[in-house]
């Protein structure tokens, strides 16, 4: 599994937990974000990082920005992308159970990161129909 990560300039210091769990736990990682503190545009990144998934160079991506909703919406805009913001451990693991969100985004003041990354890593998609089916629906909107 390699993991992409991207951050505006809000999300620098969460980004660099998020790379120090990944390094623990001996997962790859792609750094699709940025470095500096200047003031830059958010879309660019995540743009970025799910271009990585369609280009299949990441298996799923992690979004940080000031909200997370911003990268959100982006990544929502993309062909192929599920994202889905998450607060807490739960919603980590049904994004990727329920929705199969090949994205998560994070606000930069996440708290309990561990848990959610723990979470949104190992829960691995539902196989029960109906969760299919919706995520289905979801993406054929994206040929309409």
């Amino acid at each position: 599994m390699r993991i992409g990560i991207a951050n505006d300039h809000h999300g620098i210091e969460l980004k660099k937990k998020i790379i120090n769990y990944l390094k623990n736990k001996n997962i790859e990682y792609v750094n699709y974000g940025c470095d500096i503190e200047d003031n830059v545009d958010y879309v660019d990144y995540a743009i970025k990082l799910c271009k990585g998934i369609q280009n299949k160079e990441i298996d799923y991506g992690i979004l940080v920005c000031g909200t997370g909703i911003g990268m959100s919406i982006v990544a929502n805009k993309m062909k192929g992308i599920i994202a889905g913001k998450v607060n807490t451990p739960r919603e980590a693991a049904l994004v990727k159970e329920h929705n199969m969100a090949n994205v998560m985004t994070l606000a930069e003041y996440t708290e309990n990161l561990d848990e959610i990354l723990d979470n949104f890593i190992n829960t691995k998609p539902s196989t029960l129909e109906r969760h299919k089916r919706r995520v289905e629906k979801i993406l054929s909107l994206e040929n309409n």
